[in-house]
């Protein structure tokens, strides 16, 4: 794994956004003297790095699976943070083995071991259109005798094709909370990988999905009875809205409602005490950091890397945000590597329960948040 800086495309801007990524500039803060997509620089890898990548993603991956039957079967739903009304609805969820999509684990490496876990989004993961399509295209027209670890397009429309769904349109939903269209353009990217597989769709905001109280069914603004939705909305936010009870009980949702386990950090601390010592996990608790002296606290429910605190004896960080009182957890700190000065996080993606590609992220600083720009990478040939 190396690091190489390059000249970008002429017209770029334009490219990516005929690509797809069309909120790259609103995604990022204003001020920041780099774009969010720079391709002046990627990463190297070697085809055997990759396929090491490969079989310690599709291991962590199996090894959440195996989390989650741990929690329903002994119930341990309120370590994280699950009301308790709706600790039967994700056993039923997980017994039904409902259908899931895709998930994007955040990984620390450094070309020189094993991968470490950091965290694992497997209910709303987004960066997915420039790591799908945008630096696939880039490697067409840069290195067009490389490979690059990228079949998520491919494995997406398979998945679809193999989901079990009800009959119908299959809804999807996006909210209007989203300010920068990062979650308009992935969910119509989704939706686009949907219709290709031969799936009729409907696009929609969360804000206008209506319940029907003599139906007994979620319907659409035409008054569509919606059998089936994927939504870019938390299940933690679903389960607090006042139409919660229903929506577990109601509608197909992909991501299914098992998938509330796996995006929740208190899967770090489950899978440490599973699996104590693997060499793809970082130590992690949820009593405190024990007797860790170098510690991140992660909030349960935290995204983009808010309200983050690093403790180490030589000093800390921390990071602004709202998150927090569900409680947290408190993983074992390393320090991201250092490649000419950046800090990559590699976001590996899975589809239904393989490996399918990699977005990577970057940054100076200890953690990754929505300062840090996308990278692309190729396998070298």
């Amino acid at each position: 794994m190396r690091r190489e800086t390059g000249t970008p495309r002429d017209g770029w801007e334009k490219t990516i956004e005929s690509q797809g990524l069309a909120y790259h500039r609103a995604a990022h803060p204003a001020g920041l003297s780099r774009p969010y997509w720079d391709e002046s620089a990627h990463y190297v890898f070697t085809m055997d790095e990759v396929l090491e990548l490969e079989s310690q993603v599709e291991e962590l991956h199996q090894m959440c699976l195996r989390a989650v039957e741990h929690v329903v079967s002994t119930g341990r739903y309120a370590d994280f943070a699950i009301p308790e009304w709706a600790h039967e609805e994700v056993a039923r969820s997980w017994e039904r083995r409902d259908d899931h999509l895709y998930a994007r684990f955040d990984l620390r490496y450094d070309g020189t071991g094993p991968a470490k876990l950091l965290e694992y989004n497997a209910d709303t993961p987004t960066s997915l259109v420039e790591s799908s399509v945008v630096q696939w295209f880039w490697l067409k027209d840069t290195h067009p005798d490389d490979d690059q670890w990228n079949s998520v397009h491919e494995r997406l429309i398979d998945r679809w094709k193999e989901l079990r769904l009800p009959p119908g349109p299959t809804h999807f939903a996006w909210t209007n909370r989203d300010e920068t269209g990062e979650e308009a353009m992935t969910l119509a990217y989704l939706q686009e990988t949907a219709e290709q597989a031969g799936r009729a769709t409907v696009a929609i905001a969360m804000e206008d999905i209506g319940w029907d109280d003599a139906g007994r069914r979620f319907v659409d603004l035409e008054q569509r009875w919606i059998r089936s939705a994927f939504k870019l909305y938390p299940w933690e936010w679903m389960l607090a809205d006042d139409f919660g009870r229903h929506a577990v009980r109601h509608a197909t949702w992909i991501e299914p409602l098992w998938k509330t386990l796996l995006s929740n950090k208190a899967l770090l601390a489950l899978l440490w005490e599973l699996y104590p010592g693997h060499p793809n996990l970082l130590p992690a608790y949820l009593d405190g950091p024990r007797e860790m002296s170098s510690y991140i606290a992660k909030p349960l429910l935290g995204r983009e890397g808010a309200s983050m605190r690093i403790v180490t004896p030589t000093g800390g960080q921390e990071t602004t945000g709202t998150y927090g009182a569900e409680g947290y957890v408190y993983q074992g700190f390393e320090a991201l590597p250092v490649f000419d000065g950046q800090r990559p996080v590699l976001g590996a993606w899975v589809v239904a329960d393989e490996s399918a590609g990699l977005g990577i992220r970057e940054t100076t600083g200890y953690i990754t948040d929505d300062t840090s720009s996308f990278v692309p990478h190729r396998i070298a040939s």
